[in-house]
Protein backbone atom coordinates (compact mmCIF):
# COMPACT_ATOMS: atom_id res chain seq x y z
CA UNK A 1 0.00 0.00 0.00
CA UNK A 2 2.76 2.34 1.32
CA UNK A 3 4.74 1.64 -2.21
CA UNK A 4 1.89 2.20 -4.20
CA UNK A 5 1.08 5.68 -2.64
CA UNK A 6 4.19 6.75 -3.19
CA UNK A 7 4.14 5.87 -6.47
CA UNK A 8 1.17 8.64 -6.66
CA UNK A 9 2.76 11.25 -5.33
CA UNK A 10 5.64 10.70 -7.56
CA UNK A 11 3.34 10.99 -10.93
CA UNK A 12 1.29 14.16 -9.14
CA UNK A 13 4.33 16.17 -7.99
CA UNK A 14 6.81 14.77 -10.55
CA UNK A 15 4.85 14.00 -13.82
CA UNK A 16 4.88 10.70 -15.56
CA UNK A 17 5.53 10.61 -19.45
CA UNK A 18 2.57 10.50 -21.29
CA UNK A 19 3.05 9.64 -25.01
CA UNK A 20 2.04 6.14 -24.39
CA UNK A 21 -0.87 7.13 -22.48
CA UNK A 22 -0.31 3.88 -20.35
CA UNK A 23 0.74 4.90 -16.91
CA UNK A 24 1.90 2.52 -14.34
CA UNK A 25 -1.36 0.81 -12.54
CA UNK A 26 -2.49 2.07 -9.15
CA UNK A 27 -5.52 0.63 -6.30
CA UNK A 28 -5.01 -2.27 -4.05
CA UNK A 29 -6.45 -5.63 -4.47
CA UNK A 30 -9.13 -6.11 -1.96
CA UNK A 31 -7.43 -8.24 0.73
CA UNK A 32 -8.72 -11.26 3.03
CA UNK A 33 -8.63 -11.58 6.42
CA UNK A 34 -9.00 -15.46 6.25
CA UNK A 35 -6.21 -17.50 6.51
CA UNK A 36 -8.18 -20.54 4.69
CA UNK A 37 -9.90 -18.56 1.68
CA UNK A 38 -8.80 -19.29 -2.19
CA UNK A 39 -5.38 -18.26 -3.04
CA UNK A 40 -6.48 -15.72 -5.72
CA UNK A 41 -2.75 -15.00 -6.55
CA UNK A 42 -2.39 -16.32 -9.71
CA UNK A 43 -5.79 -15.05 -11.04
CA UNK A 44 -5.03 -11.50 -10.18
CA UNK A 45 -1.69 -11.42 -11.74
CA UNK A 46 -4.08 -12.83 -14.80
CA UNK A 47 -5.90 -9.31 -14.46
CA UNK A 48 -3.30 -6.94 -13.81
CA UNK A 49 -1.46 -8.22 -17.52
CA UNK A 50 -4.72 -8.02 -19.09
CA UNK A 51 -4.97 -4.45 -17.62
CA UNK A 52 -1.91 -3.76 -18.61
CA UNK A 53 -2.49 -4.41 -22.25
CA UNK A 54 -5.47 -2.39 -22.37
CA UNK A 55 -3.48 0.20 -21.03
CA UNK A 56 -0.89 -0.16 -23.64
CA UNK A 57 -3.84 -0.22 -26.12
CA UNK A 58 -4.66 3.51 -25.63
CA UNK A 59 -7.07 3.18 -21.90
CA UNK A 60 -6.49 5.85 -20.26
CA UNK A 61 -8.19 3.99 -17.41
CA UNK A 62 -10.15 1.62 -15.65
CA UNK A 63 -11.12 -0.77 -12.72
CA UNK A 64 -11.64 -4.46 -12.60
CA UNK A 65 -13.41 -6.13 -9.79
CA UNK A 66 -14.39 -9.69 -9.11
CA UNK A 67 -16.88 -11.13 -6.37
CA UNK A 68 -17.04 -15.30 -6.15
CA UNK A 69 -20.04 -16.44 -4.02
CA UNK A 70 -21.17 -12.91 -3.10
CA UNK A 71 -17.62 -12.07 -1.80
CA UNK A 72 -15.77 -9.28 -3.40
CA UNK A 73 -12.21 -11.47 -3.74
CA UNK A 74 -10.09 -8.77 -6.40
CA UNK A 75 -11.23 -4.93 -7.17
CA UNK A 76 -8.20 -2.74 -8.69
CA UNK A 77 -7.73 0.71 -10.53
CA UNK A 78 -5.59 1.14 -13.07
CA UNK A 79 -4.65 4.33 -14.77
CA UNK A 80 -5.48 7.46 -14.68
CA UNK A 81 -8.89 9.09 -14.32
CA UNK A 82 -7.81 13.09 -15.45
CA UNK A 83 -4.72 12.60 -17.50
CA UNK A 84 -4.05 16.33 -17.72
CA UNK A 85 -4.48 16.56 -13.21
CA UNK A 86 -2.69 12.82 -13.04
CA UNK A 87 -5.94 11.59 -10.60
CA UNK A 88 -4.91 7.84 -10.48
CA UNK A 89 -8.08 5.41 -11.13
CA UNK A 90 -8.92 4.13 -7.67
CA UNK A 91 -11.27 0.94 -6.84
CA UNK A 92 -13.61 3.70 -6.07
CA UNK A 93 -13.92 6.03 -8.99
CA UNK A 94 -16.92 6.20 -11.31
CA UNK A 95 -17.28 5.81 -14.38
CA UNK A 96 -20.23 6.25 -17.26
CA UNK A 97 -21.56 2.54 -17.90
CA UNK A 98 -23.37 3.51 -20.50
CA UNK A 99 -26.15 0.47 -21.22
CA UNK A 100 -24.63 -1.34 -18.15
CA UNK A 101 -27.57 0.77 -16.82
CA UNK A 102 -30.43 -1.49 -18.64
CA UNK A 103 -30.27 -4.19 -15.94
CA UNK A 104 -30.21 -1.28 -13.06
CA UNK A 105 -33.81 -0.37 -14.61
CA UNK A 106 -34.61 -3.96 -15.04
CA UNK A 107 -34.43 -4.79 -11.87
CA UNK A 108 -36.30 -1.73 -10.49
CA UNK A 109 -39.21 -2.99 -12.86
CA UNK A 110 -39.76 -6.78 -11.91
CA UNK A 111 -39.11 -5.13 -7.91
CA UNK A 112 -42.54 -3.42 -8.81
CA UNK A 113 -44.17 -6.20 -10.51
CA UNK A 114 -43.46 -7.99 -7.56
CA UNK A 115 -45.65 -5.69 -5.32
CA UNK A 116 -48.17 -5.70 -8.04
CA UNK A 117 -47.76 -2.27 -8.72
CA UNK A 118 -47.16 -3.34 -12.57
CA UNK A 119 -48.56 -5.35 -15.17
CA UNK A 120 -45.99 -6.63 -17.50
CA UNK A 121 -48.78 -7.04 -19.99
CA UNK A 122 -50.79 -4.13 -19.63
CA UNK A 123 -50.51 -1.44 -22.37
CA UNK A 124 -48.21 0.97 -21.22
CA UNK A 125 -50.83 3.86 -21.65
CA UNK A 126 -51.86 2.74 -18.55
CA UNK A 127 -49.22 4.16 -17.36
CA UNK A 128 -48.16 6.87 -19.90
CA UNK A 129 -51.60 7.96 -20.97
CA UNK A 130 -49.70 10.46 -23.55
CA UNK A 131 -47.75 7.92 -25.37
CA UNK A 132 -49.49 8.04 -28.49
CA UNK A 133 -51.33 4.29 -29.89
CA UNK A 134 -49.13 2.74 -32.26
CA UNK A 135 -51.58 0.40 -33.56
CA UNK A 136 -49.95 -2.23 -31.39
CA UNK A 137 -50.20 -3.17 -27.70
CA UNK A 138 -46.40 -2.23 -26.01
CA UNK A 139 -45.89 -3.39 -22.71
CA UNK A 140 -43.51 -3.04 -20.31
CA UNK A 141 -42.48 -7.02 -20.86
CA UNK A 142 -42.03 -5.84 -24.22
CA UNK A 143 -39.94 -3.20 -23.41
CA UNK A 144 -37.59 -4.83 -21.03
CA UNK A 145 -37.04 -7.23 -24.13
CA UNK A 146 -36.16 -4.99 -26.86
CA UNK A 147 -39.70 -6.59 -28.32
CA UNK A 148 -42.24 -3.38 -28.74
CA UNK A 149 -40.55 -2.04 -31.99
CA UNK A 150 -39.75 1.05 -30.39
CA UNK A 151 -35.94 2.66 -32.49
CA UNK A 152 -32.72 2.96 -31.55
CA UNK A 153 -30.50 6.21 -31.85
CA UNK A 154 -30.39 8.15 -35.55
CA UNK A 155 -28.01 10.83 -36.57
CA UNK A 156 -25.97 12.59 -33.90
CA UNK A 157 -28.63 11.88 -31.08
CA UNK A 158 -25.79 9.76 -28.97
CA UNK A 159 -24.09 12.90 -28.66
CA UNK A 160 -26.97 14.77 -27.00
CA UNK A 161 -25.69 18.21 -25.52
CA UNK A 162 -29.26 19.32 -24.33
CA UNK A 163 -30.45 19.03 -20.76
CA UNK A 164 -33.85 17.08 -20.40
CA UNK A 165 -35.49 17.55 -17.11
CA UNK A 166 -37.47 14.74 -16.49
CA UNK A 167 -37.99 11.42 -18.13
CA UNK A 168 -41.23 12.52 -19.81
CA UNK A 169 -39.38 15.45 -21.65
CA UNK A 170 -36.97 12.75 -23.03
CA UNK A 171 -40.10 10.79 -24.29
CA UNK A 172 -40.44 13.44 -26.72
CA UNK A 173 -37.45 12.52 -29.38
CA UNK A 174 -39.07 9.25 -30.70
CA UNK A 175 -43.34 9.61 -29.33
CA UNK A 176 -44.15 10.27 -32.62
CA UNK A 177 -41.81 7.87 -34.63
CA UNK A 178 -42.82 4.90 -36.45
CA UNK A 179 -41.98 1.25 -35.09
CA UNK A 180 -39.43 -0.38 -36.72
CA UNK A 181 -41.73 -3.84 -36.52
CA UNK A 182 -45.09 -4.24 -34.95
CA UNK A 183 -44.87 -5.52 -30.88
CA UNK A 184 -43.43 -8.68 -30.05
CA UNK A 185 -42.14 -9.71 -33.75
CA UNK A 186 -39.01 -8.82 -33.86
CA UNK A 187 -36.07 -8.32 -31.48
CA UNK A 188 -34.72 -4.57 -32.09
CA UNK A 189 -32.22 -3.28 -29.21
CA UNK A 190 -33.45 0.45 -28.53
CA UNK A 191 -32.08 2.57 -25.56
CA UNK A 192 -35.58 4.70 -25.88
CA UNK A 193 -37.42 1.37 -25.53
CA UNK A 194 -36.24 1.74 -21.99
CA UNK A 195 -36.45 5.49 -21.64
CA UNK A 196 -40.33 4.74 -22.04
CA UNK A 197 -39.94 1.95 -19.89
CA UNK A 198 -38.55 4.52 -16.74
CA UNK A 199 -41.97 6.86 -17.34
CA UNK A 200 -43.99 3.67 -16.61
CA UNK A 201 -41.78 2.70 -13.31
CA UNK A 202 -42.47 6.68 -12.30
CA UNK A 203 -46.02 6.82 -12.82
CA UNK A 204 -46.28 2.84 -10.99
CA UNK A 205 -44.15 4.07 -8.28
CA UNK A 206 -45.53 7.68 -7.74
CA UNK A 207 -42.21 9.07 -7.11
CA UNK A 208 -39.40 10.42 -9.80
CA UNK A 209 -37.92 7.81 -11.48
CA UNK A 210 -34.47 8.31 -10.17
CA UNK A 211 -35.38 8.73 -7.01
CA UNK A 212 -37.22 5.60 -7.27
CA UNK A 213 -33.78 4.13 -8.49
CA UNK A 214 -31.75 5.42 -5.53
CA UNK A 215 -34.58 4.19 -2.61
CA UNK A 216 -35.31 0.83 -3.98
CA UNK A 217 -32.08 0.12 -5.84
CA UNK A 218 -29.09 1.76 -5.24
CA UNK A 219 -29.75 2.08 -1.55
CA UNK A 220 -30.68 -1.60 -0.83
CA UNK A 221 -28.03 -3.22 -2.22
CA UNK A 222 -25.46 -0.35 -0.97
CA UNK A 223 -24.19 0.82 -4.03
CA UNK A 224 -22.86 3.85 -2.69
CA UNK A 225 -21.17 5.20 -6.19
CA UNK A 226 -24.17 4.33 -8.55
CA UNK A 227 -25.68 7.80 -9.65
CA UNK A 228 -27.11 9.44 -12.18
CA UNK A 229 -24.34 11.38 -14.50
CA UNK A 230 -25.71 14.65 -14.15
CA UNK A 231 -23.23 17.13 -15.85
CA UNK A 232 -23.80 20.26 -13.94
CA UNK A 233 -23.24 19.01 -10.34
CA UNK A 234 -20.08 17.84 -8.38
CA UNK A 235 -20.13 14.45 -8.40
CA UNK A 236 -16.74 13.24 -5.98
CA UNK A 237 -14.15 10.88 -8.39
CA UNK A 238 -16.25 11.28 -11.04
CA UNK A 239 -13.70 9.97 -13.78
CA UNK A 240 -12.99 12.70 -16.85
CA UNK A 241 -14.02 10.99 -20.49
CA UNK A 242 -11.91 10.08 -23.35
CA UNK A 243 -12.20 9.66 -27.18
CA UNK A 244 -9.64 9.00 -29.95
CA UNK A 245 -8.82 11.49 -32.48
CA UNK A 246 -8.51 10.14 -36.38
CA UNK A 247 -4.87 10.34 -36.14
CA UNK A 248 -5.04 7.89 -32.91
CA UNK A 249 -3.88 10.37 -30.17
CA UNK A 250 -6.23 10.36 -27.04
CA UNK A 251 -8.35 13.51 -26.83
CA UNK A 252 -11.52 14.49 -24.69
CA UNK A 253 -14.59 13.23 -25.32
CA UNK A 254 -16.57 15.55 -26.71
CA UNK A 255 -19.79 17.27 -24.19
CA UNK A 256 -22.75 15.83 -23.29
CA UNK A 257 -26.00 15.25 -21.63
CA UNK A 258 -27.17 11.65 -21.19
CA UNK A 259 -30.26 12.64 -19.36
CA UNK A 260 -32.26 11.83 -21.97
CA UNK A 261 -31.61 8.16 -21.53
CA UNK A 262 -30.89 7.58 -17.54
CA UNK A 263 -32.53 4.79 -18.06
CA UNK A 264 -31.05 2.64 -20.91
CA UNK A 265 -27.81 4.74 -20.53
CA UNK A 266 -27.12 7.86 -18.13
CA UNK A 267 -25.89 6.25 -14.97
CA UNK A 268 -22.54 6.75 -13.58
CA UNK A 269 -20.89 3.82 -11.59
CA UNK A 270 -17.94 1.71 -10.05
CA UNK A 271 -16.45 -1.54 -10.95
CA UNK A 272 -17.35 -2.82 -7.22
CA UNK A 273 -20.43 -1.50 -7.41
CA UNK A 274 -21.67 -3.95 -10.27
CA UNK A 275 -19.85 -6.72 -9.21
CA UNK A 276 -21.91 -6.26 -5.76
CA UNK A 277 -25.17 -5.32 -7.74
CA UNK A 278 -23.85 -8.90 -9.99
CA UNK A 279 -23.82 -10.91 -6.86
CA UNK A 280 -27.45 -9.87 -6.00
CA UNK A 281 -28.97 -11.11 -8.69
CA UNK A 282 -27.43 -14.68 -8.07
CA UNK A 283 -29.74 -15.84 -5.63
CA UNK A 284 -33.19 -14.97 -3.97
CA UNK A 285 -33.04 -12.92 -1.36
CA UNK A 286 -33.10 -9.16 -2.97
CA UNK A 287 -35.63 -10.24 -5.52
CA UNK A 288 -37.65 -13.40 -5.48
CA UNK A 289 -37.19 -16.57 -7.69
CA UNK A 290 -39.97 -15.45 -9.61
CA UNK A 291 -38.25 -12.39 -10.57
CA UNK A 292 -35.05 -13.68 -11.24
CA UNK A 293 -36.79 -15.88 -13.73
CA UNK A 294 -38.25 -12.79 -15.10
CA UNK A 295 -34.77 -11.61 -15.59
CA UNK A 296 -32.81 -14.43 -16.32
CA UNK A 297 -35.12 -15.90 -19.64
CA UNK A 298 -34.64 -15.44 -22.64
CA UNK A 299 -37.65 -13.79 -24.30
CA UNK A 300 -39.73 -14.67 -27.40
CA UNK A 301 -40.84 -13.07 -30.70
CA UNK A 302 -44.57 -13.89 -31.31
CA UNK A 303 -43.60 -16.82 -33.45
CA UNK A 304 -41.58 -18.47 -30.92
CA UNK A 305 -38.12 -17.75 -31.61
CA UNK A 306 -35.60 -16.72 -28.70
CA UNK A 307 -34.23 -13.81 -28.74
CA UNK A 308 -31.28 -14.34 -26.46
CA UNK A 309 -32.34 -11.38 -24.73
CA UNK A 310 -34.70 -11.62 -21.20
CA UNK A 311 -35.28 -8.63 -18.84
CA UNK A 312 -32.10 -6.10 -19.03
CA UNK A 313 -29.75 -9.11 -19.69
CA UNK A 314 -28.21 -10.82 -22.53
CA UNK A 315 -28.49 -14.74 -22.06
CA UNK A 316 -25.56 -16.97 -23.72
CA UNK A 317 -22.56 -18.56 -23.18
CA UNK A 318 -19.04 -18.04 -22.72
CA UNK A 319 -16.11 -18.85 -25.22
CA UNK A 320 -15.65 -21.60 -22.60
CA UNK A 321 -18.99 -22.86 -23.05
CA UNK A 322 -20.30 -21.46 -19.97
CA UNK A 323 -23.58 -20.14 -18.88
CA UNK A 324 -23.56 -16.56 -18.65
CA UNK A 325 -25.53 -13.40 -17.98
CA UNK A 326 -24.31 -10.34 -19.21
CA UNK A 327 -24.46 -6.63 -20.40
CA UNK A 328 -22.03 -4.44 -22.39
CA UNK A 329 -22.21 -0.22 -22.36
CA UNK A 330 -20.60 2.06 -24.46
CA UNK A 331 -21.03 5.69 -24.06
CA UNK A 332 -19.30 8.67 -25.09
CA UNK A 333 -15.86 8.08 -23.38
CA UNK A 334 -16.87 5.22 -21.64
CA UNK A 335 -17.31 1.18 -22.37
CA UNK A 336 -18.23 -1.16 -19.65
CA UNK A 337 -18.90 -5.02 -19.39
CA UNK A 338 -20.85 -6.87 -16.64
CA UNK A 339 -20.75 -10.79 -16.67
CA UNK A 340 -22.71 -13.02 -14.36
CA UNK A 341 -21.79 -16.65 -13.73
CA UNK A 342 -24.77 -18.10 -12.26
CA UNK A 343 -23.20 -22.01 -11.89
CA UNK A 344 -20.30 -20.61 -10.50
CA UNK A 345 -21.08 -17.99 -8.80
CA UNK A 346 -18.51 -15.50 -10.75
CA UNK A 347 -19.28 -12.29 -11.16
CA UNK A 348 -16.45 -9.91 -13.10
CA UNK A 349 -17.23 -6.17 -13.89
CA UNK A 350 -15.00 -4.19 -15.86
CA UNK A 351 -14.69 -0.34 -16.56
CA UNK A 352 -12.92 2.49 -18.43
CA UNK A 353 -12.89 6.16 -19.41
CA UNK A 354 -12.65 5.81 -23.41
CA UNK A 355 -15.33 4.38 -26.07
CA UNK A 356 -12.79 2.13 -26.85
CA UNK A 357 -13.83 -1.83 -27.59
CA UNK A 358 -12.38 -4.78 -26.66
CA UNK A 359 -13.27 -8.63 -26.52
CA UNK A 360 -15.63 -9.88 -24.36
CA UNK A 361 -13.76 -13.16 -24.25
CA UNK A 362 -10.62 -10.96 -22.46
CA UNK A 363 -13.12 -9.56 -19.37
CA UNK A 364 -14.70 -13.75 -19.53
CA UNK A 365 -11.05 -14.80 -19.32
CA UNK A 366 -10.56 -12.83 -16.06
CA UNK A 367 -13.52 -14.42 -14.23
CA UNK A 368 -12.50 -17.68 -15.16
CA UNK A 369 -9.59 -17.48 -13.98
CA UNK A 370 -10.86 -16.50 -10.40
CA UNK A 371 -13.24 -19.67 -10.97
CA UNK A 372 -10.42 -22.21 -11.23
Amino acid sequence: MLKHFLVVIAAVLGGIATEAFAPAAYGQAAATANAHAPDYSQAEGHARAMAKQWLARGIPGLSVAVAVDGQMVYSEGFGLADLEERVPVWATTKFRIGSVSKPLTATALVELAEAGRVDLDAPVQNYVPSFPDKGGKITARLLAGHLAGIRHYQGDEFQMAKHYENVMDGLKIFADDPLIAPPGTKFSYSSYGYNLLSAVIESAAGEKFLAYMHEHVFGPLALRRTTEDQPAEIIVQRTRFYTRAKDGTVINAPFVDNSYKWAGGGFLSSAEDLARFGSALLQPGFLKPESLRLLFTSQKTADGKETGYGMGWFIGKSESGQRIYEHSGGSVGGTSQLILYPEARVVVAMVCNFDHEWKREEVEAIAEAFEM
